[in-house]
């Protein structure tokens, strides 16, 4: 099966490899059937990428996984787990949550920024800049069907979404086009879970800035919960 990894980054392609984590973890893996679709020097939003990568994947279908460019990719094995995940789900993630609630700002929180409780997550992330992560947030056992992931790493066929017209909402920038994602796919009956691939985040968001209220209000607009 063809991966083609989709990453925009504000560097420039040799940066891109050398000093940012996704760069530097992929260039372990030399696989033929591999392929990194990035966008270098990038200054517009996520979703307008990620949606230009599924058109051109019209004409070359491949798995698509859709990756922001500060993870460290630490298992060896992930393109076995993605696989065997795609037996079981149509769009995979990291980490999720097993429900959604009304007005919910994110993944993993309600609207007063509180944990949901344990046995509606599902999925671990480490964080840090390096190994062993500062922390590891373990939210709960792996391969659980879920409503939310997280858009740090977001994987699906391209003729999934092909097939059934779903692509990201360019409105929103960063903030929000993850959860947007996942109720679009909700609505188109797509089966969400998550998969064991280990992995630290450097990035831990921008949480209840300007700009992240900005889109909580957009994302509001949209759905009115």
């Amino acid at each position: 099966m063809k991966i083609r990894i989709v990453v925009a980054t504000r560097q420039n392609q040799d940066d891109f490899s050398n000093c940012t984590a996704t760069g530097k973890s992929l260039s372990i893996y030399k696989y033929p059937f591999l392929e990194i679709r990035l966008f270098p020097n990038n200054k517009v939003g996520l979703p307008e990428v990620y949606n230009l990568a599924i058109e051109e994947s019209i004409k070359s279908p491949a798995l698509l996984v859709f990756a922001h460019d500060d993870l460290h990719l630490l298992d060896y094995h992930w393109v076995e787990e993605l696989e065997r995940s795609l037996l079981q789900f149509q769009i995979l993630g990291l980490a999720g949550n097993k429900r959604r609630m009304p007005r919910q700002p994110a993944w993993f929180l309600d609207e007063h920024f509180q944990w949901d409780m344990p046995e509606n997550l599902s999925g671990a992330i480490g964080h840090g800049k390096s190994f062993p992560p500062t922390n590891l947030s373990n939210y709960g056992a792996p391969h659980q069907e879920v409503k939310l992931l997280d858009g740090l790493w977001l994987a699906c066929l391209s003729t999934t979404l092909v097939d059934s017209n779903l692509r990201f909402d360019e409105r929103f920038d960063f903030d929000f086009y993850d959860l947007d994602f996942c109720r679009q796919a909700e609505i188109k009956q797509l089966k969400m879970g998550t998969c064991a691939i280990s992995a630290i985040h450097e990035s831990g968001g921008n949480f209840n800035t300007e700009q992240w209220r900005q889109a909580y209000n957009l994302y509001l607009d949209k759905w009115g919960d």
